[in-house]
């Protein structure tokens, strides 16, 4: 039974967690702790570690091809049932959906943010103040379109993979989600190293596609099985 826990989690003990999380989440932007682990990190000369080789070529970098092949995975699972053969239809296209979904999310809400990147800021040698992400239509000075990161979600937006191999792999599910979260964490300290994100922005993706995944996975079971709880 626990292997199956993503699938089966109650939505209310879903959303409480994802209620506790986001309080906690508006503690943290409150707290002003991002600036103070940017300014541990950086100096008035930028970042020591913006263009090192593992936080840019293999973290940053190699980020990318591994989202590129969790991608080409799950595309490769709804053509053709000979990848992952125990996945029912519903399943493979959630799957689908809910990760391009989560994707979406954080790239239109970075589209929209006025909030600049850690190395943009005066502190950090460039030209932007601080401004809260929380300050909507308040411009900083910078270019802009930080928040929240989009990098992160290269990993956490892939967190419904979870949900839609527990029923059929359920090992494979564990494992997978640990590793999304792992990567998420991995892909943020990168970017906090090079300048690029403050902790919030990589907290605040997980959420969000978190948050999504919750929210969509009503549809993942069929009509017969959310009929009867």
């Amino acid at each position: 039974m626990s292997a199956s826990l993503p699938v089966s989690l109650p939505t209310r003990r879903a959303l409480i967690a994802l209620a506790i999380c986001f309080v906690l989440l508006l503690a943290w932007d409150a707290s002003g702790l991002d600036m103070a682990v940017m300014l541990a990190v950086g100096s008035p000369s930028g970042f020591a570690l913006r263009e090192a080789w593992v936080t840019k070529q293999l973290i940053h970098e190699g980020g990318r091809l591994v989202s590129y092949a969790a991608m080409l995975l799950i595309v490769a699972a709804n053509l053709t049932p000979r990848v992952l053969p125990a996945l029912t239809r519903r399943e493979r296209t959630w799957w689908l959906i809910v990760t391009l979904v989560s994707l979406a999310c954080i790239s239109l809400l970075k589209r929209a943010s006025l909030s600049s990147c850690p190395w943009d800021l005066q502190a950090f040698g460039g030209m932007a103040e601080y401004v809260s992400h929380w300050r909507f239509g308040v411009r900083d000075g910078g270019p802009g379109h930080c928040f929240p990161s989009g990098h992160a979600s290269a990993a956490f937006a892939y967190l419904a993979g979870g949900w839609a191999l527990a029923r059929a792999y359920p090992r494979a599910a564990r494992a997978w989600l640990v590793a999304v979260v792992l990567l998420g964490a991995v892909y943020g300290v990168g970017q906090l190293l090079r300048g690029a994100h403050y902790p919030s922005h990589t907290m605040w993706t997980g959420w969000i596609c978190w948050a999504v995944t919750v929210a969509a996975q009503r549809w993942l079971k069929p009509a017969s099985s959310l009929a009867g709880g």
